[in-house]
Formats: structure tokens, sequence, C-alpha cells
């Protein structure tokens, strides 16, 4: 089995993390601005060195091609994202591009060659944190959103997903979509289970079901100081209750039930008026599609009642809705062969977050490769992972691309 060179590795992971470095150590480069600019420049400029071929498509995806002797063959495709959170870590997104990178360079360094061209994807806007929905870069190459709409998108200033890329270079020519002949992506676990049972690698069988849910409750506004308690129509404390009701729902779909209330927006928010109107988003989650649907169905159920009881109204509206989502079982196998070939501690483990990988697994045979992440931490300044997890991903990811590629003996190139 080959190993990968751990310490350029790092070196790649602790040179991209100076690119919009925050104070406490973590990273900041949101989807299309001066950062993240700055980010892919500096990957440009690494793949550049070694001979590979960049291509930018009209969203702003990038991908480094590595050829294969059958010109005629479709790529086999590695990659994750370089954009964060505002306060994100140094390794979400970034580990699975840099260690996609490091099997190219790794397969330079001994004279591998393989019958299918290789590729590592930058894809776009993968958090979302500046643009919505998140992973619209891999959606529009997978065909899941027209390029038309995102490229209308807006960020909270205003400014449209095709001004960003035109400001800032990334709005290429490379035709969207295209035959893939499977993709995997390097990612930290982004959660405590690796750690906590002490397993090195995650061999990933795909990801669960997500529901974003946007709430507006109506209320009334009125005078603090002169209307009764009994007369009010508080938006507030409704919303309050419906949130109570949304943590109760995890509770009733335990253990594979997750729910988070993320944002909280009062309209026209006064010290001295009962709040008129409230908006707050719901995350559900859950491993299958049947639960995910009753969790909606009975959380629906119970805003309406709440509302009811308070002279109010709701408004439940659906934001983004991605289905369970099982990974392609010749390339979990791939993956599997290279964890067990390489004797690194492992178990299998379903994604909880989403990832670009979930829309490719749509579109292509698809797998991941997570390794543990420093006290389950991520989308934090503080996230971390160790030097070895790093490198025995970067091993794995290495030989199950390669088995998938083809290695080409030297008679036969």
């Amino acid at each position: 089995m080959l190993k990968s060179n751990g310490e350029r590795l790092w070196a790649s992971l602790m040179a991209m993390a100076e690119i919009g470095a925050t104070a406490r150590g973590g990273s900041c480069r949101l989807a299309l601005t001066e950062q993240d600019k700055a980010g892919r420049d500096l990957f440009s400029h690494w793949c550049r060195e070694a001979g590979l071929t960049l291509t930018v498509d009209a969203i702003g995806n990038l991908f480094a091609r590595r050829a294969g002797i059958d010109p005629t063959a479709a790529p086999v495709m590695m990659g994750s994202h370089l954009d964060t959170q505002p306060e994100g870590g140094r390794f979400d997104g970034v580990y699975g591009v840099l260690a996609g990178l490091e099997v190219l360079r790794r397969l330079d360094d001994l004279g591998i060659r393989t019958r299918k061209p290789l590729e590592v994807a930058v894809w776009t806007n993968e958090e979302g944190a500046r643009f919505t929905p998140a992973m619209f870069g891999s959606a529009v190459f997978t065909g899941a959103l027209t390029l038309q709409a995102a490229l209308a998108i807006r960020d909270a200033e205003g400014i449209t997903v095709a001004e960003a890329l035109r400001t800032t270079g990334y709005a290429g020519q490379r035709p969207l979509g295209g035959e893939v002949d499977a993709y995997f992506e390097a990612h930290i676990e982004q959660g405590p289970i690796l750690e906590d049972n002490a397993k090195a690698i995650g061999v990933v069988s795909g990801g669960q079901a997500i529901r974003w849910l946007d709430i507006t409750v109506e209320g009334m506004a009125a005078h603090a100081g002169t209307t009764p308690m009994p007369l009010r129509k508080d938006a507030l404390y409704g919303a309050a209750r419906m949130i109570q009701a949304v943590e109760q729902l995890a509770a009733d779909f335990a253990p594979q039930g997750l729910t988070t209330v993320g944002e909280l927006t009062i309209a026209k928010a006064s010290r001295n008026t009962i709040p008129g109107q409230v908006r707050f988003t719901v995350d559900l989650r859950h491993h299958r599609d049947q639960a995910i649907e009753a969790m909606e169905h009975e959380l629906t159920l119970k805003l309406q009642a709440i509302a009811r009881n308070r002279g109010l109204q709701v408004r439940i509206e659906r934001h983004w809705v991605s289905p369970a989502t099982p990974f392609d079982a010749a390339c979990v196998a791939a993956v599997q062969q290279a964890v067990d070939g390489l004797g690194y501690t492992q178990q299998a483990i379903v994604s909880g977050a989403g990832h670009d990988a979930i829309l490719l697994a749509r579109h292509c045979p698809t797998a991941m490769v997570f390794i543990p992440c420093v006290g389950g931490l991520s989308h934090n300044e503080a996230e971390d992972v160790l030097f070895d997890d790093a490198r025995q991903g970067a091993d794995v990811l290495l030989n199950a691309v390669l088995a998938r590629a083809g290695r080409v003996d030297e008679g036969e190139a």
C-alpha cells in the first residue's frame, strides 16, 4: 500500500490557513470574497507547479486535472471546498482539497501513471455562509440547481453571485457538468464519534437527510407599558414556545433526530414595543427520509397549535431539502479495502453534515473518507486535527483513488 507525504500535506494546510487567518487561530474565507480568491489563487499556483491543467466553470468551480493514458475515460475526481464560515476552522473543506492535491503530487513522486484521468475539484460556496443555499457550486454542476438561479442569488449586501464571480475572476468557460467516473471526498468528521471510539478513519456509508425550514410568526406590535398581558399577541413569546417544541422534537425522534434553531430575527425591534413579527430558522436531520418527513409533519402541527392558542399566525416554508443519500457500494468498498490494507483503525459512519459529496452521489458513484477532529469541534476557530490523522486519511484516499483509476505498469504506458 502507498503512503502520502504527510509533511507536505501539513505544510500546505498551514499555508492555506494563513489566508483569512483570524485572531483566534481559525480562518475566514467567505465564498467569492478576496480571501476566497486568494485561497483559490494559492491552490492554482500549487497545481501549476505540479504540472496540472486548470479549468473553471461558469459557477466558479475550479478543477485541477492530471491526465491518464486513456484520453477518452471519464475522470476519477476528488475534492471539497476552500470557503469557510465567518469564524471557521483551518481544516473543514480545505483538508479534502489539499488531500486530493497530495494524492496527485505523490503519484508524481512515485512516477505512477493511471489509466483514467484524475481531477481535484474546488466547489463554490459549500458553506452557504455568504450566499444561500449552501453547496450551490456542486448543485449547478450536477444539475440540481440551474445556473441562472444560482447567478441571481444575492448576499446580505445585495451583491449577486454573478457579480462576485466577475470581481474575483472566477467566472469560467468550462462546460457545466460532464461525466465523472467516481468522486471521493476526504473530510474531517465535524463530530466526536471517531475520537470517542479511538478510530483513525471513518468509512462513510452515506449522508443523512436534511431539511431547512423558515418560520414566520405574526402577532401584533403594541406598547410595552400600556397593553395588558392577557390582550397581547406577542410574536416573540409565541416563537419561544415554538422553539421549545423544536427542541422537544429531537427527543421524540432520538437518538438520530437532530434539531437546531440557528437564526432568529425580530422585525422592527424596539426595547419598549411588543414584537409583532419574528422569523427563525429550523434545521432538521435524520438518517432516514421517512423519519424526517414525520419530524416535519409533527413540528408543523405543534407550531400551528401554539399559534392558535396564542392568537398568532405562523407560516412554515421549506428553504432547502436534501434526502438521505447512500454512497456507491463499489466506491465505499474501495475505501474499505484501502483502510484494511493500511491496517488503520476504522468504523462505518453516516455523515451528519451536508457535503458536496451528497450532491455528487446523485450524479456519479461516490464515497467519503472521514478523519477525526479534536473534541469533535468544527465551524469554530478552535477546530483542529492531529498530524497523523491527516496523513492517514490522505493515505486511504490515495489508495482508494488509485484502485479506481487503474494503475498502469511501465510496459503499458
